[in-house]
């Protein structure tokens, strides 16, 4: 599914990067430790965390994942929007839960109703 139609269908804010939400996402990984995401994040996932500083941006760029989830409504420093935008990094926000984003976007990729 691309990135675009999560963000309209979750209600996302893009907060940078949005010439990169034409990419596929074909699934997803939820967890605010930078190691874990480094090991087992993969190309094409969307992260999603409660870390909003810099090497969020590093590691989601290093891993391949088409973008991150800033979840909670916290605030996200300017300086890593920034970061982000300059490297195409499609970094978006809500204020919902990490839970509860998970499992709405479960529901989107892994739906047997989905036709993507």
């Amino acid at each position: 599914m691309k990135l675009r139609e999560i963000v309209e269908r979750l209600n996302l804010q893009v907060l940078a990067g949005e010439r990169g939400l034409d990419r596929e996402v074909d699934s997803g990984y939820c967890t605010d430790l930078i190691s874990d995401f480094m090991a087992n994040g993969t190309p094409g996932c969307l992260w999603l965390t409660l870390q909003a500083h810099m090497n969020v941006v590093a590691v989601a760029l290093l891993t391949g994942a088409a973008g991150v989830v800033l979840t909670g409504g916290r605030g996200i420093p300017p300086e890593v929007c920034r970061k982000a935008e300059a490297e195409g990094l499609p970094l978006l926000s809500t204020p919902c839960r990490t839970f509860e984003v998970a499992g709405r976007l479960y529901q989107l990729l892994f739906s047997p109703f989905h036709s993507g």
